[in-house]
């Protein structure tokens, strides 16, 4: 099965094939977990999460991946949003505990929480400022490393918009921190 494309088997995971499952996910688990590790602050336990609801989602979902040649960005789309909801998910546990006395309840938002953990406060507070067009390509090119054809993927939108879109963002961020 080694030397299968990821494409063909995601289409025989589509249609339950185990062996297929087991050699995707040797073949992506570890490029996954670093990644996923950079974006929840080197949290061992939150990136295992992360990783085995990612691979349970392909198992029931890889019926529907009709990509050609992009599914590494299929995969990491699905990841980012079982990160993002594991973010959620302790941003509740944590606020419900330690709620301030009058009752509020502030929670950032996943992105917010993962900036910060990752990068200095001014940082995060200038790439907060950045349209969310412009940040969603910092963080996928950037924060998450993808590839300017990975973040396009990712993104839904032309290789050359990520290009642009970066190139603002940085002319963007070099003036807000000076």
């Amino acid at each position: 099965m080694n030397e299968i494309s990821d494409d063909e088997l995601l289409r025989r995971i589509g249609r339950g094939e185990r062996v297929a499952f087991e050699t995707y996910y040797a073949r992506n688990a570890a490029w996954l977990a670093v990644r996923i590790r950079r974006r929840c602050a080197g949290d061992a336990e939150l990136t295992a999460d992360v990783v085995q609801e990612t691979f349970l989602a392909v198992w029931r979902a890889a019926r529907s991946y009709r990509g050609s040649g992009q599914s590494g960005g299929w995969l990491w789309s699905i990841a980012t949003r079982r990160l993002i909801d594991a973010h959620r998910r302790r941003a509740v546990r944590v606020s419900t505990v330690d709620e301030p006395g009058d009752g509020a309840v502030t929670v950032a938002s996943a992105e917010e929480e993962a900036l910060a953990s990752s990068y200095g406060a001014e940082l995060a507070a200038a790439l907060r400022r950045l349209s969310p067009e412009l940040r969603a390509v910092m963080q996928a090119t950037v924060l998450d490393g993808l590839s300017v054809r990975e973040a396009a993927v990712v993104l839904d939108v032309p290789e050359g918009t990520v290009n642009s879109r970066a190139m603002r963002a940085r002319r963007q961020l070099r003036e807000a921190l000076s």
